[in-house]
């Protein structure tokens, strides 16, 4: 019997992948694979033999099912057909009312950057003595003229009223003339929600969640939501805040579970980006992005 009828057989009657690499391996090392010779020949015919060795694709075992709810286009409460079909209006029935839809859409995206704040004296009692670092200054530094170097328009810079984020947007500013700077009590730093899974080195008591969580979600409120219909040109705002602030926006904006918040680690100074279109998607281009600082300087305290 000749020796392709031998492998033949042994695939057939074996019928499994582990016998018919070994036989192919040997039929390849006589030659048995065609004219092909050498390191070339070697490469192909193994390759067409675990091809072969896969099991067949099947779409109802290995495709995953989606999990969780639809996107909720109205996240922000600011969805044009919601707004108008729950608000009583004077409008003439003779006046034609997708005209009043179109003018209550928005055009324009948005784009926020959140800046963590820098390295800061962890040994500080109170807020004002939790001031950067030497590092931390300079990690600022870094994110400033990482900023500027973006060549975006900016609008705005908010940033917490804690002492480390003051700081941080302070030196940040000198390398954005003219952006205006504000400060905002409610992106101090906090507990927004008590995370999943939980962690033991960190256990706020229920009163800090249910007060923090309330002024940070309200900081969301605020500030994460699509543009005005009367805003005409894109924007980027900077935001200068915290890492629990930041990464609870993150997973908000995203309609992911807000108790995983915890499961995201931000660098000092590290930029996370998040567009919001004018029909309510919401997109994260950067989250923690450092890669601009030398490795030495990366901190995440």
């Amino acid at each position: 019997m000749s020796y392709r009828k031998t492998l033949k057989l042994v695939c057939g009657f074996a019928g499994g992948s582990a016998v018919l690499v070994l036989a192919a391996a040997a039929a390849d090392s006589r030659g048995y694979f065609g004219e092909l010779r050498g390191e070339a020949a070697s490469r192909w015919s193994r390759f067409t033999v675990l091809q072969a060795a896969q099991p067949a694709w099947t779409p109802a075992i290995h495709t995953p099912t989606p999990a969780g709810h639809a996107w909720d286009f109205n996240w922000d409460k600011r969805e044009p057909s919601a707004l108008i079909n729950g608000k009583k209006t004077n409008t003439p029935a003779a006046e034609d009312p997708s005209s009043e839809q179109d003018n209550s859409k928005p055009k324009a995206t948005r784009n926020i950057l959140l800046i963590r704040h820098s390295q800061y004296n962890l040994s500080g009692t109170v807020d004002k003595e939790r001031i950067l670092t030497p590092l931390g200054r300079e990690q600022a530094e870094f994110t400033g003229k990482r900023l500027a170097a973006l060549g975006l328009k900016y609008d705005v810079m908010i940033h917490s009223s804690m002492a480390r984020a003051t700081e941080t947007a302070n030196i940040i500013s000198k390398h954005l003339s003219g952006v205006d700077l504000l400060s905002c009590d409610l992106l101090r730093e906090g507990a927004p929600i008590e995370p999943v899974p939980p962690v033991t080195h960190w256990k706020p008591d229920a009163v800090q969640y249910h007060e923090d969580g309330a002024r940070i979600e309200a900081a969301f409120r605020r500030y994460i939501h699509r543009a005005d219909p009367k805003q005409k040109e894109d924007s980027y705002e900077i935001i200068v805040c915290h890492a629990n602030v930041i990464r609870y926006f993150v997973c908000r904006a995203l309609q992911f579970p807000p108790e995983g918040w915890l499961r995201m680690g931000l660098n000092n100074g590290s930029i996370t980006w998040l567009t919001i279109r004018p029909s309510g998607r919401v997109a994260l281009r950067t989250l923690g992005d450092a890669g601009f600082m030398p490795p030495d300087k990366l901190t995440r305290t």
